[in-house]
């Protein structure tokens, strides 16, 4: 069979201070670039992504791929119209060009906002429909926090999440995708339902390596293996996402209507008994310092302390300060933390070279209110080009492009710093500026759960800290505008009241 394949890939926190143009896309950097034709068969090789696992499984049996255009950007806040724009078209006119195809991939994530749309992939998959028809298979992978709309569910054949968060199984959710694309191929229909949660659920307490996300995500196997359904899929939502459809979602596809439907309704209902569980825990970023100190103390494995609150995987810039002062502060031994996005740090420090000292104020450069930069004078102990591959479970096999790298102290805290945003979810991201973080008592990251498929294995404890940050694990401290009513802001927590004017 002949099948086109492409992907548009954007996790929108509206409330996050920057948004993501043309160029970030263009320019690539924990992901590949914009790639187009036969660029993205190469962009895709090796790389831990659900296009590259369709690519490899639709491929090991035998059939003929179209490349489209895939693009990706570091989560921020909404798409500009002019990339959305952009990218789309280009989907389109290469799939316009591609003339018959048999079948269409599209590797989505589920949590695009643009400037004009709610529901960014909802909006895309309605122009593909416009030019295919009713009758093209369309298949889509998602991510685990994709918002599932009601028009993304109408507008694709199947669509196909995430199982893990860390998310690790993302090649192979695209080769997932390719079992339902070859089930549909081979002329039979399935049928779909889809259901609601009324909770939203924070990023830090969805992670699949602990409860109740865990025995959730074990049991859709089990599930999808009664008669009469093909695929359950369970995603989280994301929940800094300004929109009406934001929240957790159930999606279940069958050839048996009925069990679709019921399959359905059993995973919702398990979702909903486990809803407490869902609200989790955190410290202030003072407390979860003294605590990694206090452990640290007799430990001989580093304390992981998560900035969860400026997580660049969740739309924070991976610019706020507040963890590092606190370090610093209490004089935290053999620490460090990273990835402080700062461009132009990271270009004193080339300048002045390693050995060097620099007078700078660092970090905080995104404006959002209260945050200033942290000054001082940083000694310059290393310096990275910022090209390097990854090597742990989540990033595996990307090919990072950070921009110069250098690794800073101050006060005896070592800071990590980079000139393009991506969450530290991999130990080269530190060894690449000469820090092994197995040797360390703190290591301090800015992300929210994706670090622990390299750092939990290391970890002599993990730490969620709630230092200052666009990304805010209560709900309730967030402007909800657009959400609908009725659904509650954290687990067990108060309801919406709808849409403000």
């Amino acid at each position: 069979m002949k099948i086109a394949v492409g992907g548009f890939q954007h996790e929108t926190n509206t409330f996050a201070p920057s948004k993501a143009d043309f160029t970030a896309f263009a320019r690539g950097g924990a992901w590949p670039a914009l790639s187009r034709g036969d660029a993205v068969f190469e962009a895709m090789a090796g790389v831990n992504l659900p296009c590259a696992g369709f690519i490899d499984e639709a491929r090991s049996q035998g059939h003929q791929l179209v490349p489209l255009s895939w693009a990706a950007a570091t989560p921020s806040a909404h798409v500009t119209e002019d990339a959305f724009e952009r990218i789309a078209g280009q989907i389109l006119e290469d799939l316009k060009a591609a003339g018959g195809v048999d079948g269409l991939y599209l590797d989505l994530h589920g949590a695009m906002v643009t400037e004009r749309h709610q529901d960014g992939e909802g909006e895309l998959l309605r122009r593909v429909r416009d030019l295919v028809g009713p009758d093209l298979p369309v298949v889509v992978s998602l991510d685990l926090h994709a918002n599932v709309t009601p028009a993304m569910v109408e507008l694709s054949d199947a669509l196909v999440a995430y199982r893990t968060y860390p998310h690790v199984d993302m090649a192979m959710t695209g080769a997932r995708a390719f079992g339902l694309m070859a089930t549909l191929l081979a002329g039979r229909r399935l049928a779909k339902a889809r259901r609601a949660l009324p909770f939203l659920i924070p990023l830090t307490s969805g992670c699949s390596l602990i409860e109740p996300a865990q025995a959730l995500y074990d049991s859709l196997g089990e599930r999808e293996s009664l008669p009469g359904v093909a695929s359950l899929s369970f995603s989280a939502g994301f929940s800094p996402a300004d929109i009406w459809h934001c929240g957790p979602t159930v999606v279940a596809y069958g050839e048996d209507p009925a069990a679709t439907e019921r399959a359905a309704d059993e995973l919702a209902q398990a979702i909903l008994e486990q809803e407490a569980g869902f609200a989790g825990t955190i410290m202030s970023a003072k407390d979860a310092v003294a605590h990694a100190i206090q452990v640290g103390a007799r430990a001989r494995r580093p304390v992981v302390l998560a900035d969860t609150q400026d997580n660049p995987g969740a739309g924070g810039n991976g610019d706020t300060v507040g963890l590092l002062a606190e370090l610093v502060r209490q004089k935290a031994p053999r620490a460090v933390i990273g990835l402080i996005f700062d461009p132009k740090a990271a270009e004193q420090a080339h300048a002045a070279g390693e050995g060097a000292e620099i007078e700078i104020g660092l970090g905080s450069h995104s404006g959002l209110p209260g945050h200033e930069p942290l000054r001082g004078s940083y000694r310059v102990k290393k310096l990275g080009s910022g090209r390097f591959e990854c090597t742990g479970p989540f990033y595996r096999g990307a090919r990072m492009e950070l921009g110069p790298m250098a690794l800073l102290e101050l006060g005896g805290v070592e800071v990590g710093v980079a000139s393009k945003k991506a969450q530290l979810a991999d130990r080269e991201m530190l060894r690449h500026i000469g820090v092994d973080p197995e040797e360390r008592g703190i290591v301090a990251v800015k992300s929210s759960v994706h670090f622990r498929a390299d750092f939990q294995p290391i970890a002599e404890q993990v730490v969620v800290a709630a230092a200052p940050g666009p990304n805010p694990v209560d709900h309730l401290q967030l402007d909800y505008r657009n959400l609908r009513g009725g659904v509650r802001l954290m687990p067990m927590g108060p309801l919406s009241a709808g849409p403000k004017t």
